[in-house]
């Protein structure tokens, strides 16, 4: 809920609308997108191989560090 509170107006307004989506290991333990959806009220799905989601991603990220390299979180 903390989190939800500190996000700006613009990027809460997406997850209201979106949902939350949960990937990694953790996102496998059950009931824990039920529990999270019950208790934000939020619309909250596992990511589709949940899994190796954070891996896959990672993996994804390190493909492109150079272009990351040039980006500074002032220029987003």
């Amino acid at each position: 809920k903390k989190a939800l509170e500190n996000t700006p107006p613009e990027l809460s307004a997406d997850i209201m609308e979106r949902g939350i989506t949960l990937a990694g290991g953790g996102a496998l333990l059950q009931g824990l997108d039920k529990r999270i959806q019950e208790e934000i009220g939020i619309n909250v799905n596992l990511a589709p191989s949940a899994l190796s989601a954070v891996v896959e991603g990672t993996g994804s990220a390190l493909d492109k560090l150079d272009y990351l390299k040039g980006l500074s979180l002032n220029s987003l």
